[in-house]
């Protein structure tokens, strides 16, 4: 299998209904005991969601509660502003250095 023809992991932003490559979103999780934090593994265990890489969408989701619609569960303010620091942060890295498998 050569590498053109491998699939590309889609994963559906949480906040705007978008679907992107799984490798330019942030995955954001809620453990066993309630906890709601960034995974920028990937690998942590909980019920995970996808966020995509737009801090102006992150803003927007604080003032509407977006996360605590979708884990059912209250999310802490500072939450909100870790997460718009993680995404801008990565935003613009992924603007600086671009990303290996994304074609321009």
């Amino acid at each position: 299998m050569d590498l053109a023809t491998r699939k590309i992991p889609m994963r559906k932003d949480i906040l705007t209904n978008k679907m992107y490559p799984k490798r330019e979103m942030v995955r954001i999780v809620k453990d066993k005991e309630g906890n709601i934090s960034i995974d920028p593994t990937g690998k942590k265990p909980g019920r995970g969601a996808y966020v995509g890489l737009d801090p102006k969408a992150v803003k927007e989701a604080k003032s509407k509660k977006s996360l605590e619609k979708v884990f059912s569960h209250a999310v802490p303010s500072d939450f909100y502003d870790e997460l718009f620091e993680f995404v801008d942060h990565q935003k613009a890295r992924m603007d600086l250095f671009g990303d290996l498998g994304k074609k321009h």
